[in-house]
């Protein structure tokens, strides 16, 4: 299987799992969740050949982990990163590392600067535990800067913190008090 039918499938499920799922006639449950045979069936009507190996290639090959089959391999979902409000994961509060980071570009850095980190069409803000990892979802959008977020403070403070299965630490919000650009 080529690198870019597995790439280009993998960004059209993060497009109808995580966004517009009724672009297709894709049904999702309230966890994310949505029927592989549905998927299938609609991604054909939208001339999207998908098939169950391709599908378990895109899911196994991820490397950010951003899609779950179930256990039974009937259903699908995207981890994290839904703007489809219907989708309301039930996700378990957690402690934070001390320090989490999120990567952003300079264009960014006026609003954040103003309003926080607010998750805008998603449900939760993204941070990751490493450098690393905020480096290379920043790049994405330019010029990178990294922000130090103060995960301990802003627990103290009783703000909540959830980490999705691949490993995001996701919360409702960042308050300007408790970020610092690196």
């Amino acid at each position: 299987m080529s690198k870019k039918i597995i790439e280009d499938t993998s960004k059209f499920l993060s497009y109808v799992l995580r966004h517009e799922p009724q672009a297709i006639g894709l049904e999702l449950d309230s966890e994310g969740w949505g029927d592989i045979d549905q998927l299938i069936e609609g991604a054909a009507r939208d001339g999207r050949p998908l098939t169950r190996e391709l599908i378990a290639l895109v899911v196994e090959g991820n490397d950010k982990k951003r899609f779950a089959l179930s256990a039974d391999d009937q259903r699908i979902r995207a981890v994290q990163g839904h703007s489809n409000k219907a989708v309301q994961l039930q996700l378990e509060e957690k402690q934070p590392p001390a320090v989490l980071y999120h990567g952003t570009a300079t264009r960014f850095m006026d609003s954040i600067n103003e309003k926080g980190l607010i998750p805008g069409s998603r449900l939760h803000v993204h941070l990751s535990q490493d450098i690393d990892t905020a480096r290379a979802v920043g790049q994405r959008y330019g010029k990178v800067v990294i922000l130090q977020i103060d995960a301990q403070a802003m627990q103290a403070q009783g703000l909540k913190f959830y980490q999705a299965e691949n490993g995001v630490w996701l919360t409702d919000q960042v308050p300007v008090s408790f970020i610092k650009a690196l």
